[in-house]
């Protein structure tokens, strides 16, 4: 719910109800309603508030739960935080719908995965073999023209 978003974003981001007021250009005690849920920002001011927390008006509404966490802060803008998935014995795992259809993910794809010390990503076969052709060709190019580094 939006009440609960923004008092999580708020604290996430270490504002005070006053500091937020003034970046909207509200009075403390209007946002401090919005917070009760008392009453709820128009479509401008959410896009505000939305702007100030780096997320999306859509994201900001929405209040997502996850089963053992509780509710999720909304995701920053650009992206998304799909819930948990379990590992199967065999080590396979079922991406959300909601991943699949955004990527375009279909069943059979082969796609890479990836990891550094703070987690996995799994990119599309297709994509990375693009981004990788790039790069061969720009560590080419730089070999052509004798730059070093």
């Amino acid at each position: 719910m939006l009440k609960d978003n923004l008092v999580t974003l708020r604290n996430l981001h270490g504002f005070s109800q006053e500091a937020i007021s003034e970046k909207i250009g509200i009075s403390r005690q209007a946002y401090a309603k919005w917070e009760s849920g008392a009453t709820v920002p128009d479509v401008e001011k959410c896009r505000l508030l939305a702007d100030v927390y780096g997320t999306t008006v859509d994201a900001l509404i929405r209040t997502e739960e996850q089963e053992g966490i509780g509710v999720l802060p909304p995701a920053p803008r650009g992206k998304n935080i799909w819930g948990s998935v379990a590992i199967s014995d065999r080590g396979q795992i079922v991406i959300p719908k909601g991943a699949r259809d955004l990527f375009g993910l279909t069943g059979g794809q082969r796609l890479i995965v990836l990891s550094d010390e703070n987690g996995i990503a799994l990119i599309p076969d297709e994509a990375f073999q693009a981004s990788m052709k790039r790069v061969m060709e720009e560590i080419s190019v730089r070999t052509e023209s004798g730059e070093t580094s």
